[in-house]
């Protein structure tokens, strides 16, 4: 099953312009505990998918009482300078899609 078809949300945002914050939130807590104990999301799938070194993820956080797990990577290139596709880092989850979980 892809993580797509587990989770309810799965969304991007700037986490202030060199970094960008993924949020992954699920609809029941069964669903999130499969994901968590399924050590199928970790820092080293992130930084594979994202193309980051280890370094570059500065939190990687299991929220049990949220239902969810939010990273905050930096970005490649800060918001808003020359070359910058995504200003506010809203289309930055994509790649979150189709984790095996």
């Amino acid at each position: 099953m892809k993580l797509y078809e587990k989770a309810k949300i799965l969304r991007s945002k700037n986490s202030g312009p060199f970094e960008v914050t993924l949020d992954i939130l699920f609809e029941n807590e069964q669903d999130y505990l499969d994901v968590k104990n399924g050590n199928k999301i970790t820092e080293k799938v992130i930084a594979r998918i994202y193309k980051l070194e280890l370094k570059d993820i500065h939190h990687f956080v299991f929220f049990d009482q949220a239902l969810g797990i939010k990273i905050t990577i930096a970005r490649k290139i800060s918001s808003g300078s020359p070359g910058d596709r995504d200003v506010y880092g809203a289309q930055q989850h994509a790649p979150l899609m189709n984790i095996e979980v």
